[in-house]
């Protein structure tokens, strides 16, 4: 699930020009699908991962994907260019579940000292769904035409969803007590009616539950480390969508590459993916368990934060690189290199933040993930709306240069919170 929503979200952008023609409107209007997706896709977890610290994880996700497979069928038959935004964005609400609370469940399921790991693999999907959506995309796009991208992902999602209904069971503590209460005093009521309680009960009525869970991810993001790490990611997604979304005028005007060469760049980022979390996320526990034994066991979740520095050195370093092979027209090998390092950095900062995020507010992870998901996407959203004349204006070099300066900006955070980190989470503490 978090590797399909975020799939779907760029998976037609090689084919931006032919679904203009199509539809009759322009290239912007087209990557406003994109915008309407990716914004819903930061605001549905506010909803639906404080729903899920109710109602519990397995409910939500299989509604909520149930609605977003069926939603792939009015945007295959789109008739005009309004229809298919409304549709997408819509989508995009009910496809963020995966990302809403795949950091609550991973948190139900691992100990602090097991999480980094296994939470370096799932992050893929939100990561490599975007990357790999082109590839697919654009050999779909040149040999069958824009509309069977949707029809392909109906099936996808469809099995996906039916894998859901059969292996997915609850993980959420609370729910799963709440339920097994239910049944002891169901089997003891007939004898002596034995009242049950369990740890963390919450006795009020459904209404006010919900109310107050809905309240928890705007105070968590209202924090100052939570706010500022949530820009950092928001500039990441603002910046990676800007790329993504550029590289068919980069690479065919540029270069003269066909749909389904301009796909395959996209490995470029893919395979930086792929080696930082194979073999430095990993790292990010083993750094932790051992700063904890340096501080007499003694855990902190500012232990999850120094190997984020290779993200914050890698992040300009690459931006400044892919920027200016670009527009000096450099062989291509050239600036796609630098989208490798740059895949390395955006896993590093990623896996650091959210692990730091799960650290700090463990029993409601999900709300503090869709805390710094909400921002991240609405950046993520906007900024390539922007950014075709913010290219056309300062050219790619500087263009993109612009991203890197704000990274160099943000670049200190992680060794700041490092060492500031606690002293400001006890300054600020958050009333859940």
């Amino acid at each position: 699930m978090s590797i399909l929503s975020p799939l779907v979200s760029s998976m037609f952008t090689p084919g931006i020009a032919q679904i203009a023609d199509d539809l009759n409107c322009s290239t912007t209007a087209v990557i406003g699908t994109t915008t309407g997706f990716v914004v819903m896709l930061g605001i549905g977890p506010l909803c639906l991962a404080p729903l899920s610290e109710t109602f519990g994880r397995r409910k939500l996700y299989l509604t909520c994907f149930s609605a977003f497979t069926i939603l792939q069928i009015p945007a295959a038959l789109a008739p005009n260019i309004g229809f298919l935004i409304t549709v997408r964005s819509i989508a995009g609400f009910f496809g963020s579940v995966g990302i809403a609370n795949g950091g609550g469940t991973i948190s139900d399921m691992f100990v602090p000292s097991e999480r980094a790991g296994v939470f370096g693999w799932y992050l893929l999907g939100p990561l490599l769904g975007p990357t790999l959506g082109p590839l697919f995309g654009g050999i779909i796009v040149q040999r069958l035409g824009w509309r069977w991208i949707f029809w392909i992902m109906t099936m996808v999602c469809f099995v996906n969803t039916l894998a859901g209904y059969v292996f997915l069971r609850e993980t959420y503590a609370p729910l799963i007590l709440s339920r097994k209460k239910a049944k002891y005093e169901q089997e003891t009521a007939e004898w002596d009616g034995t009242k049950y309680t369990y740890e963390g009960e919450d006795n009020r009525p459904l209404g006010q539950k919900v109310l107050h869970s809905l309240k928890r991810p705007p105070k968590i993001f209202a924090q100052p480390i939570v706010a500022t790490m949530a820009v950092y990611q928001a500039l990441l997604f603002g910046t990676t969508y800007s790329i993504y979304t550029n590289m068919q005028p980069i690479y065919q005007d540029g270069y003269g590459f066909d749909t389904e060469k301009v796909g395959l760049l996209y490995l470029g980022p893919g395979l930086g993916f792929l080696f930082a979390v194979w073999f430095l996320v990993p790292r990010i526990d083993t750094v932790y368990k051992t700063l904890t034994a340096r501080h007499n066991d003694k855990a902190r979740p500012e232990f999850r934060l120094p190997l984020a520095n290779i993200g914050a050195v890698f992040i300009p370093i690459s931006l400044f690189w892919f920027a200016w092979t670009v527009e000096k027209h450099t062989h291509w090998f050239a600036s796609i290199s630098a989208t490798f390092f740059y895949g390395i950095g955006q896993v590093m900062i990623l896996n650091c933040t959210q692990n730091y995020f799960i650290d700090s507010f463990e029993k409601y992870a999900a709300s503090a993930i869709a805390a710094g998901t909400v921002f991240r996407s609405l950046v993520g959203g906007v900024i390539p709306l922007l950014a075709p004349g913010l290219f056309e204006k300062l050219g790619y070099g500087w263009g993109i240069s612009t991203f890197a300066f704000v990274s160099l900006v943000l670049a200190p955070a992680p060794i700041l919170f490092y060492i500031f980190g606690e002293g400001l989470r006890e300054r600020f503490p958050v009333d859940l």
